[in-house]
């Protein structure tokens, strides 16, 4: 019950996810609000890259980095930003369906050889949190950077402000 709630919520999420992507458009790659804060190319591939970290979540109980490999994409284009989320996409859905329930409320920890980051946590609370809570926060952001460089966005719980205004 709870694997099929939270797929629900990956599944739709994952739709909103894809709007935002796709809504960028390769004259905002660059722009970035202050020096030091990722650019949006940057900002949209650490987003599609959180999809690649479902697998590390949902299937093990420890979470290696340093074993982690993860090829990048060249972000130099939107559309190769988009083609690497709908592949991790793919594989993040996959990890979730794959997932045994009973193991959601085992300790979870996301370390780098002996470093620990995140952790000892129940699963669950790093799906929530690690995942799906650390996704919404990053579109949060690229949803501000693409409304600064004056580019347009999706609504992605109902109509945005300017499409109310028509």
């Amino acid at each position: 019950m709870i694997k099929q709630a939270l797929l629900g919520e990956f599944l739709y999420e994952a739709e909103n996810t894809r709007k935002l992507l796709q809504a960028i458009p390769d004259t905002a790659l660059d722009y970035r609000p202050q020096p030091q804060l990722w650019s949006v190319a940057q900002l949209a591939s650490h987003i599609s890259s959180i999809y690649a970290w479902y697998e590390g979540v949902f299937s093990v109980d420890v979470f290696d980095f340093a074993s982690f490999h993860y090829e990048r994409e060249d972000i130099s284009k939107a559309a190769n930003i988009v083609a690497k989320f709908e592949e991790n996409f793919i594989k993040a859905k996959n990890s979730i369906e794959a997932s045994d329930e009973a193991t959601y409320l085992n300790d979870w920890t996301m370390k780098s050889g002996e470093q620990v980051f995140i952790g000892p946590m129940p699963k669950v609370q790093a799906i929530r949190g690690f995942l799906y809570n650390h996704l919404y926060h990053h579109r949060g952001e690229m949803i501000a950077h693409l409304r600064a460089s004056g580019n347009k966005v999706p609504g992605l719980y109902g109509p945005t402000y300017e499409q109310m205004q028509k």
